[in-house]
């Protein structure tokens, strides 16, 4: 099979790779259609986190079941999954408390695993035509549909950045009538800002200097935040106002 290999810093490869085989009963073989890549796995391209030479990348990965262990009840080959990055056992101590990001089983070294990831284990990511998936019942998402349709981008989304956007409001306490700030306009800070929405805050602000972020926040229907022209609660105040007036003129 084709994947995407770390060769080193700023250095990445498409290679030839033997196609993974079922190491246990537990596990499944997908065959990706879509994977992201994530803004985290820059920190091993430019060299920040050391990365195995050889190793292959990508934790946001999508695809249909193509082979399933004799153990595995949940999913049989044919379903189209999603994976959570996070790789989990789900019977430890901490995957029982729904700490899955911390799982003491998968990773030897460490209380977490992920594919294709610095310091999370032995695990091959999913740039590739194929990915192992280790306990596949706790470890795939089924999904509708079929590769390729209209919901393959947004489904996606599900490995990785909607839910860490989610998390973040739950650790934030978002609830309905809360004014909600949001640092940084990127995918997970947008959908924060989003997710936050989703909850019921009255206001949510979200605070960058790109242009493009900023006009795609008020398409979302938060209050976006210029910091590079302003200092202040003022600021806070006048991106308020003008949110206001755009609405009542889009409206009008």
């Amino acid at each position: 099979m084709k994947a995407v290999s770390y060769e080193g810093t700023h250095k990445m490869k498409v290679t030839e790779r033997p196609k993974p085989e079922l190491q246990a009963p537990t596990d499944a073989i997908l065959r990706v259609t879509t994977s992201g890549i994530c803004g985290s796995d820059l920190h091993m391209y430019d060299g920040r986190t050391p990365l195995k030479e050889g190793t292959v990348v990508g934790h946001e990965i999508m695809g249909v079941i193509e082979t399933v262990g004799d153990a595995v009840q949940s999913i049989k080959k044919g379903d189209r999954v999603v994976l959570p990055f996070n790789i989990a056992c789900g019977f430890c101590f901490n995957c029982l408390r729904q700490h899955t990001e911390a799982c003491l089983t998968m990773n030897p070294e460490a209380p977490h695993a992920a594919y294709g990831y610095a310091g999370m284990g032995p695990y091959q990511g999913g740039q590739a035509e194929f990915v192992l998936v280790p306990y596949a019942d706790f470890n795939c998402l089924k999904l509708p549909g079929k590769p390729g349709d209209e919901w393959e981008d947004d489904f996606l989304l599900l490995s990785d950045v909607f839910p860490t956007a989610h998390h973040a409001t739950e650790l934030a306490s978002v609830s309905p009538g809360k004014t909600v700030a949001v640092f940084g306009a990127g995918p997970v800070g947008l959908l924060s800002a989003y997710c936050s929405l989703l909850k019921g805050a009255a206001e949510v602000y979200v605070v960058d200097s790109v242009h493009e972020r900023l006009q795609k926040v008020r398409e979302l229907g938060a209050i976006p935040v210029n910091f590079s022209e302003g200092s202040g609660g003022a600021d806070f105040r006048a991106a308020k106002e003008e949110s206001r007036n755009s609405a009542e003129f889009a409206a009008g």
